[in-house]
């Protein structure tokens, strides 16, 4: 069982600026409330409105929070598409996914003066290397709500139980519980920190 900690984190699947898809699952004093962006609002401003409101300390966000470290001129970096921790996940490059990675970058330097760390995180990775067992994932077979209470350990902390109505929720909850592994030390870091790291 993960320790909870004394402070509000979240955890976050970061979608399309206007299209209704992202989803913050927020961790405060010892329950967790999902909330979902609408299609047309801003989901920057979303994101920014609700880490204010719960005076979030530390978010574990689903998007690249840095580019390959050849654009920086880091030594030893070549690879123009992928950063270490890309091609140790299998993860999308950063460069594909274009104006996601953007937003997702000023986001986390806008909030840095309201001391709000931000942590890049890949529900995808934590399914394929961690819940070897679970299947389903991302299945029109299965349920997402039905596959995080068999599979994701804080399923049981939620207080609304059916707002878990799309995978977009359901890897917001398992980003969070990818903040609480790193809260208990019990993480796996991929890539290195100069260039940038994921944390599962």
């Amino acid at each position: 069982m993960l320790n909870l900690p004394q402070f509000a984190i979240a955890g976050v699947d970061y979608g399309s600026k206007l299209a209704g898809t992202t989803v913050m699952a927020v961790l405060v004093a010892g329950e967790i409330k999902l909330f979902s962006s609408r299609k047309g609002e801003d989901a920057d401003i979303f994101l920014a409105g609700l880490t204010e409101e719960f005076r979030l300390r530390k978010v574990f966000i689903d998007a690249p929070l840095s580019l390959p470290g050849v654009y920086s001129g880091l030594q030893h970096c070549t690879d123009y598409f992928y950063r270490k921790a890309d091609r140790e996940l299998r993860a999308m490059s950063p460069m594909f996914l274009g104006g996601l990675t953007a937003r997702a970058i000023q986001l986390k330097n806008k909030l840095l003066p309201s001391k709000v760390q931000f942590f890049e995180t890949y529900p995808s990775g934590w399914v394929r290397f961690f819940a070897t067992e679970a299947v389903g994932y991302r299945s029109k077979a299965e349920e997402p709500a039905i596959f995080c209470q068999k599979n994701v350990e804080i399923h049981s902390l939620i207080t609304r139980p059916f707002a878990i109505s799309s995978w977009h929720h359901a890897d917001a909850l398992i980003a969070l519980m990818c903040g609480l592994r790193y809260e208990n030390q019990v993480h796996t870091t991929y890539g290195n920190p100069e260039e940038g790291e994921i944390v599962i």
